[in-house]
């Protein structure tokens, strides 16, 4: 198993437009099967967050560097992040620290501020019209500090998954070198993060199927990003073994 310190990283070299067009690139030739993959990882992860999304994560990071290597791989390994299930669960959860603390005082503030103006008995109608501007306000705050929340978290936990998955490093030692490389390609990472929200955001105006449908682009552009920065390891494959004497 490496560790962080045998395990290098480059810096300046995500480019959020070229990020995306490569994801594409890699699995448009087979895109429905990575849009299935993408929803059960995400349905099965979702079921039960704080435990299944780690292993499905590590599952479908498993199933894009295949694909990236070339290698011909089957649905099945996607449940081959439950090898990994320790230090997916350990990554989730240490992930997931950072916005409950961030989210949740915010999210009783926005509760205590809706009861303490919530109209009372027989509301006239300007009332009403004042608390329902002043409650879609609120959510809309609300949905705003999530999302910046979630994307400044993201930036530094984005490579915790893949690396678990490419390098096997532990949890902790994931989050740790995913955190250094968060922060030594910042703004490249929070371009990717940003764009990639912004073209799923698109695709809620589809009813929703477009940001679905936008999915296995986003995670394959974070695929392509994490192998710029993390090239793949000669300790990832072994070498084949030399030919034999006769054949010389």
């Amino acid at each position: 198993m490496m560790t962080p310190e045998q395990t290098d990283f480059r810096v300046g070299v995500i480019k959020p437009v070229e990020c995306i067009k490569e994801g594409w690139a890699l699995i448009k030739d087979q895109y429905w099967l990575f849009f299935g993959l993408t929803i059960v990882a995400m349905l099965l992860g979702g079921a039960v967050p704080i435990v299944l999304l780690g292993p499905m994560m590590v599952g479908l990071f498993l199933c894009l560097f295949e694909k990236q290597g070339r290698r011909p791989f089957e649905f099945g390994l996607l449940f081959k992040g439950f090898d990994q299930f320790v230090p997916g669960l350990i990554v989730t959860a240490i992930k997931v620290v950072p916005i409950l603390i961030i989210v949740l005082p915010f999210y009783f503030i926005m509760f205590a501020t809706m009861m303490a103006t919530m109209p009372r008995g027989q509301a006239s109608p300007d009332e009403m019209s004042r608390f329902l501007i002043s409650f879609y306000s609120i959510e809309m705050i609300f949905v705003i500090v999530v999302m910046v929340v979630s994307i400044g978290v993201e930036i530094f936990f984005m490579f915790a998954y893949p690396l678990v998955a490419d390098r096997k490093l532990s949890g902790l030692d994931a989050v740790k070198l995913s955190i250094k490389a968060g922060k030594a390609n910042f703004g490249g990472m929070l371009g990717l993060l940003v764009l990639n929200a912004l073209l799923s955001f698109l695709g809620i105006f589809l009813c929703f199927v477009g940001a679905y449908l936008y999915l296995p682009i986003a995670f394959a552009s974070q695929a392509v990003a994490y192998r710029r920065v993390f090239p793949e390891s000669q300790q990832t494959f072994a070498s084949p073994p030399p030919p034999p004497a006769s054949w010389a």
